[in-house]
């Protein structure tokens, strides 16, 4: 819970943080802008605000780590990923993203801290504790603030034990460690595919080049 609150928290000051101009750069999200991945930033405070008020009665389906799925890397042809950059742009000015994002991340943010762990949720046509679903957004949280910062060199890292934290969850999802000369955000960035491994870096994968990327859904 604690670390659920850590990388949310770090996430919302970077983007609270960016310039205006910063809103046109790409991002680590191919094919969005900064203000399209902040937007889809709002569309996840979202879905974490519904999960912790969907109680479920059910027995756990999944835990943190089986929470996500292995997916195809995404084309631009989902609809939900071709909407994202149209509400973006829909906003105009990115003081309202800011806005938005804020009320609602500062929202989702305070019913994670007075949500009970071990009260079970439902959510993607899964059952899971919320202590698992939000330990399954530290994850997330953090891939998304690498791709926040992709081209701003002068932003802020996600915070180091928030990175440790994804690159253990990254690890348990992939089955393997990696390679103990990465670092946490280089094993995240290359495992999810959002760096393409050098030689060197094949080398040191060995057989877990082979698997990699691991794209999440």
């Amino acid at each position: 819970m604690d670390l659920f609150s850590r990388s949310w928290s770090a996430l919302r000051t970077a983007v609270a943080e960016l310039a205006d101009e910063d809103f046109e750069r790409p991002s680590g999200c191919t094919g969005w802008l900064v203000r399209d991945l902040v937007c889809h930033l709002v569309i996840d405070a979202q879905d974490v605000l519904i999960t912790l008020v969907t109680p479920d009665e059910a027995e756990p389906t999944v835990d943190a780590v089986t929470y996500w799925n292995l997916v195809e890397p995404p084309t631009g042809e989902d609809p939900l990923d071709a909407l994202i950059p149209r509400l973006a742009a829909a906003y105009g000015e990115p003081r309202l993203l800011k806005f938005h994002l804020d009320d609602v991340g500062s929202a989702a943010g305070r019913a994670a801290e007075l949500a009970d762990p071990s009260v079970r949720v439902g959510t993607r046509d899964e059952v899971l504790t919320a202590g698992d679903y939000l330990s399954a957004y530290v994850l997330e949280w953090t891939l998304h603030h690498l791709d926040l910062i992709a081209y701003l060199p002068s932003a802020a890292d996600p915070p180091a034990e928030t990175l440790a934290a994804a690159r253990a969850s990254l690890e348990k999802i992939a089955a393997t460690p990696f390679p103990t000369s990465f670092s946490d955000q280089d094993a995240l960035l290359i495992g999810t595919g959002r760096r393409t491994p050098t030689d060197a870096d094949k080398s040191a994968l060995g057989d877990l080049a082979a698997k990699l990327p691991l794209v999440l859904g």
